[in-house]
């Protein structure tokens, strides 16, 4: 009788927790998104698909419709990087890449559906993702506390007719910066009135390829800038989820001012362009050697 009435118990909580109305919900509905992705990388120069636009080359080479002022900025970013410098990229003192550049995935990616909001999951330094998809507006106070991945309403949608869901319509803004397109350090405007508008699809004929059509619209863009990104699913029913970043770990970059600098093998502080002077140590007793 104890064990009947402890099962008793355990089902009236459980129907107390459920909420009025509630439906269980169908995944059947909804693509198969599960399993383990990554991006697919195109060869195009030496960063092999990191490129913002994975189809063209990196740098010059995306031919980012960038205003005058913003096209400025970018030319000394890749002069800046030719001489040792990091072109403006804040990600090399780990710094989240902030949207879009977040979906361009360094490492394995997961994406998990429930009734009321999208996940996207990175296994990378702040780049994991919450997709409202309940209805919701933005809130009025988003620029009050803007977020590098933004703040993302999405809807799913039935593009095809078929009565089942198969493209999710995600809209994200309330980014916040500094961020780049890429490493090459091409910009984003500082004002961060950046809005990203995505359209996540499965390829009609590979379910294991996944599509995500990226248009960015940015104060420092003469036009918005479409791209598609592409993500192959590993091909296990139990992916291994081996990278774990730890940006801190091991990062010799050293930032001192607006300078940046590299700690050695051996500890010492080392210049990280040519003729680099060394930082300012007037707080520091000098001894004669």
């Amino acid at each position: 009788m104890r064990f009947r009435h402890l099962t008793w118990v355990t089902a009236l909580a459980a129907a107390l927790l459920t909420p009025i109305g509630a439906q269980a919900f169908d995944d059947s509905k909804y693509p198969d998104l599960k399993g383990q992705w990554r991006r697919v990388a195109v060869p195009s120069g030496f960063y092999r698909g990191v490129q913002y636009d994975p189809h063209k080359p990196a740098g010059p080479g995306q031919q980012a419709p960038l205003t005058p002022e913003y096209q400025a900025i970018f030319e000394a970013n890749l002069a800046d990087q030719a001489l040792g410098g990091q072109a403006g990229d804040p990600t090399y003192k780990c710094m989240p890449p902030g949207m879009p550049r977040i979906m361009a995935p360094y490492g394995e990616m997961e994406i998990v559906v429930v009734p009321e909001t999208t996940y996207i999951l990175i296994d990378h330094i702040h780049d994991n993702r919450r997709i409202h998809t309940d209805g919701r507006a933005f809130p009025a106070n988003m620029a009050d506390i803007p977020q590098f991945a933004g703040y993302s309403i999405g809807r799913w949608v039935d593009a095809d007719g078929d009565g089942h869901y198969d493209t999710l319509v995600v809209e994200t803004r309330g980014i916040k910066g500094p961020r780049t397109f890429e490493m090459t350090g091409i910009p984003l405007h500082e004002d961060n009135q950046t809005i990203v508008k995505e359209r996540i699809y499965l390829d009609k004929t590979d379910p294991n390829l996944l599509h995500n059509e990226i248009t960015t619209i940015d104060n420092a863009l003469t036009r918005p800038w479409t791209v598609i990104k592409d993500y192959r699913r590993t091909p296990t029913n139990q992916p291994i989820w081996w990278y774990e970043t730890v940006c801190s770990e091991n990062n010799v970059h050293v930032s001192i001012g607006k300078e940046n600098y590299f700690l050695s093998g051996d500890g010492l502080l080392m210049p990280a362009k040519k003729d680099q002077p060394p930082p300012d140590l007037r707080y520091f007793k000098q001894y004669n050697r």
